[in-house]
């Protein structure tokens, strides 16, 4: 259950499907949209930092989607370094393939994933808060 006032924990963020948004929100309007630029991005930040993505994986990735498009970035052999960083890129890649293929979804796809860089770095440099007793 998620925690009061729209607070959620890891584990709500985990449940959330992001191919499932990448495929219905990407280069739309509404609230499957709004949603994939709101939570879904910090769910897929926390996916990425439980397998240890670096920040710049993300960024570079961004920059192939953005220069060569979603199918491009798609068919690279691993999208991000390591066996399970590459499946879960990939599950995000074949869900924003699936998007009608234009400039507007490739750039659209890279600024989700440049925003997803960047809430991953928060996490991964700012220090837990300290325990309350």
């Amino acid at each position: 259950m998620p925690e009061p006032h729209g607070r959620r924990t890891d584990r709500d963020l985990a449940e959330i499907d992001v191919p499932a948004l990448l495929r219905d929100g990407l280069a739309t309007a509404g609230p499957t949209h709004h949603e994939l630029f709101g939570d879904a991005r910090i769910a897929a930040a926390v996916a990425a930092d439980r397998l240890g993505v670096q920040p710049r994986s993300l960024t570079f990735l961004a920059e192939v989607a953005r220069r060569g498009g979603i199918g491009y970035a798609a068919g690279l052999p691993e999208p991000l370094p390591g066996a399970a960083r590459t499946a879960l890129a990939r599950d995000w890649l074949e869900a924003a393939s699936t998007v009608p293929a234009d400039r507007r979804a490739d750039e659209e796809f890279a600024r989700w994933l440049d925003a997803v860089a960047v809430i991953l770095g928060v996490r991964q440099h700012t220090a837990p808060p300290p325990e309350v007793r």
